[in-house]
């Protein structure tokens, strides 16, 4: 095909053969999103074939793609210590592009574990940043707040979690707007003491005056719907498994609120009546909208769509991934965090308690 980049054009990398139902969703994906930003240019990598086949339903995206052919491609199944040298998959390729420059932005819907490994060991954490978080925007019931880490860190350290904070802090004021976002850790309960030593100090830090930075202290699962909070911050293990709760719950009201309906006739006679309350509920509860989980702390965006998405889910993550490039956010973490020294903070801490 045609190369079609520009440097008046913004350029999102996408493997296009990573997800459950690729390339015929990521392609779809591609397509609803360039409608709602027309600016956009991709590169694809993927199989060839397959990917064309999928293509030839859309004949204008000629017009605005890149189809470079990857020979090979990650599997859901796939260790990241297998793949992560490989550079001949459909993943390291769409990675790779953001390094050379000839993209801002990668997505992908494929393994997790393999993104995260690839990407860190391509684009490089961000310089004075320990680990790399992934971060997404999370619905409450009063808007939204930026969650990290949803799973890419299984432990984390006290320092960890204040380079989180900052993280998040940045996200939260370009993702969301807000002046000065409050900040919590999510804890067993509220109380200073509850939790583990490594939250206690994380705390401390955070409250640093040199961080400048909205503490509000600990916030519990359950009240993260509730709205407390614009930024929380975890480990990757509770994060994920509290994202996953929330997922699970979302749909298990949904499903219950059919079944309610299907079993009672006066729900049926009113359901004329409720159908606005309830359109309104499905848009704000759908997954799809909040797709596009990002590996933050990186010296290049890379953005993982969810594995079991489809065509509009994709978009969404496409839309959220243009949002951050569109405002230079890479760049900014370095500025803000340039400035800062967590481990000379940790040591004072440390000197403190000890």
């Amino acid at each position: 095909m045609e190369q079609v980049l520009s440097d008046n054009n913004l350029v999102i990398s996408v493997d296009a053969m990573g997800g459950d139902n690729s390339p015929r969703v990521v392609v779809e994906g591609i397509n609803l999103a360039h409608k709602n930003n027309p600016d956009i240019k991709f590169l694809m990598f993927g199989d060839e074939a397959k990917v064309s086949e999928e293509m030839k339903r859309f004949p204008q995206m000629k017009e605005y793609c890149t189809l470079t052919n990857a020979p090979e491609s990650v599997k859901n199944e796939d260790k990241p210590s297998q793949v992560i040298r490989n550079k001949n998959t459909s993943m390291y390729m769409a990675i790779d592009a953001v390094r050379k420059g000839d993209a801002k932005a990668v997505i992908s819907a494929g393994n997790t574990g393999a993104l995260m490994a690839i990407s860190k060991m391509i684009l490089k954490t961000i310089q004075r940043i320990h680990r790399p978080a992934i971060c997404t925007n999370i619905p409450h019931k009063n808007g939204m707040c930026v969650m990290l880490d949803l799973g890419a860190n299984t432990e984390c350290s006290a320092v960890n979690l204040a380079e989180f904070a900052i993280i998040g802090n940045i996200l939260a004021k370009h993702t969301l707007g807000i002046e000065r976002p409050r900040i919590a850790l999510l804890n067993i309960g509220a109380e200073e003491m509850k939790g583990r030593e490594e939250i206690h100090q994380a705390a401390k830090m955070i409250k640093s005056t040199h961080l400048d930075l909205n503490f509000i202290g600990y916030i519990e699962p359950h009240q993260i719907g509730e709205g407390y909070a614009d930024v929380v911050v975890s480990d990757g293990f509770t994060g994920n498994i509290a994202l996953k709760t929330m997922e699970g719950t979302a749909r298990l009201i949904t499903g219950l609120l059919k079944t309610s309906i299907k079993k009672s006739i006066w729900a049926k006679i009113g359901l004329p009546f409720l159908l606005p309350v309830v359109w309104t509920l499905k848009k704000s509860m759908d997954p799809r909208k909040y797709n596009g989980a990002m590996f933050v702390g990186l010296n290049g965006l890379s953005v993982k769509s969810h594995g079991g998405t489809d065509a509009l889910g994709f978009s969404y993550a496409v839309d959220n991934a243009s949002k951050l490039v569109r405002q230079d956010f890479v760049q900014t973490i370095r500025d803000e965090i340039e400035h800062v020294d967590l481990d000379e903070l940790s040591q004072d801490i440390l000197y403190d308690v000890y």
